[in-house]
């Protein structure tokens, strides 16, 4: 028989022990919560202590860790892919449709398309007003041909709705290779009902420049300049069309920006100085409460000054476009004449990253040289002129042919 002392010491031992292994098992569990608050050992987990004050880090590494150790199919995860999907993820929460994440291959892509190609449909699109929406179809490409025009909005794309698609996710739907192809419910405010368009996608060469002249009895000739877009090597491609110009006595101009949708801010703040005087304010950079406006200034040749110009543009003239159309009728009084513009008035800066990603990023709005913002506004024409579907499809031009009897008339 076991005496009662013996029975003490054996139940002293039992409960040593489970009050042993139950402090075990509370370090256990803390410490897989600690790990699951911690960031993997190939990933660095630095960043200020200012965000840190803003924002608990530790749950994003608590949710990496959930996924890693409980995913079924642990052969799937790409931590590459989970990285870049949470970069995306952050730009996306900013609801700017402009700020967005580019991947390396994305990123390739985008410079490639400032460059002058790639392989699409050959449309520049942007959300408006929360839709998808058409700001230009380019120059002989197969959006154009196929009838799309500024100002269409896209309900889907191969039968998927973009609703919930960003605008990076919708333009690389509808990008692709070549011979093949995508279709596009399109809708139009003249149309009854949206209509699917099927579109084959093509190498896209970008037209950058188009210069004719246009003869008038007994009179010289007017210069006839058409900007596609301002890319990369739009500013070679005008010193030759300058040239031209100058060598002949025409010495009127009309400039369509219609259907440009932009490009980078340089290339049309060059252009601008081949018609404005030097110093002049081309556009400034509002950065919002508390940063002092950035002015941006004329420093070409500004040999067009005296030229009497007018300028024709539509709703798919956008960004770097509206920019120039409003910095020479701010300091010239120039006419614009044709449609109100897309209004893309915010100034996005690309910032590469250590493996040739990149963000893209609203970092202001622009303005016109008197103070005027652009951005979901446009600007509105002086002289309003439509282009019907009907003057489309009969190859009229009503637009240009005001902007002929105007400019004739200076």
């Amino acid at each position: 028989m076991v005496s009662s002392k013996k029975i003490k010491i054996i139940g002293l031992i039992i409960g040593f022990a489970f009050v042993s292994f139950l402090s075990y098992q509370t370090g256990v569990f803390v410490g897989q919560e600690n790990v699951l608050r911690t960031p993997p050992a190939q990933i660095s987990n630095s960043f200020s202590k200012d965000i840190g004050e803003k924002a608990d880090f530790s749950v994003f590494w608590e949710a990496w860790r959930k996924l890693e150790i409980n995913f079924l199919k642990k052969e799937k995860i790409d931590y590459q892919k989970m990285i870049y999907g949470a970069i995306k993820g952050m730009a996306a929460s900013t609801e700017d449709p402009y700020t967005f994440f580019f991947t390396p291959e994305e990123s390739k892509e985008f410079e490639e398309e400032l460059a002058g190609n790639y392989q699409g449909v050959g449309m520049e699109v942007a959300i408006k007003n929360k839709k998808l929406t058409v700001v230009s179809p380019l120059e002989g490409a197969p959006a154009q041909k196929a009838g799309i025009k500024s100002g269409d909005t896209i309900l889907e794309i191969d039968n998927n709705a973009v609703e919930n698609l960003s605008l990076e996710e919708a333009i690389k739907a509808i990008r692709g290779l070549k011979d093949t192809e995508v279709t596009l419910l399109i809708n139009r405010e003249t149309w009854e009902h949206p209509q699917k368009i099927i579109l084959k996608r093509a190498v896209i060469k970008i037209p950058t420049l188009k210069l004719e002249f246009k003869e008038q009895q007994g009179k010289d000739s007017i210069v006839y300049l058409k900007i596609y877009q301002f890319n990369k090597i739009l500013d070679a491609e005008f010193r030759e069309a300058a040239q031209k110009i100058l060598n002949t006595p025409s010495q009127k101009i009309i400039l369509d920006l219609r259907n440009n949708p932009g490009g980078f801010l340089e290339v049309a703040q060059h252009i601008g100085g081949w018609f404005l005087e030097k110093g002049k304010v081309i556009t400034w950079q509002d950065s919002g409460e508390g940063k002092e406006r950035k002015a941006y200034y004329a420093q070409g040749t500004a040999v067009f000054s005296r030229y009497p110009i007018v300028v024709l543009i539509n709703q798919g003239s956008a960004s770097g476009a509206e920019i120039l159309a409003g910095a020479l009728r701010d300091n010239r009084g120039v006419k614009l004449i044709g449609e109100k513009t897309f209004g893309k008035g915010s100034v996005q800066e690309q910032f590469f990253l250590q493996d040739n990603s990149s963000l893209k990023v609203t970092i202001a709005k622009w303005l016109t040289p008197n103070g005027e913002s652009i951005d979901e506004k446009g600007l509105l024409p002086d002289i309003e002129v439509a282009l019907t579907e009907k003057d489309w499809g009969d190859g009229k031009d009503p637009q240009l042919d005001k902007a002929l009897e105007i400019i004739s008339q200076m």
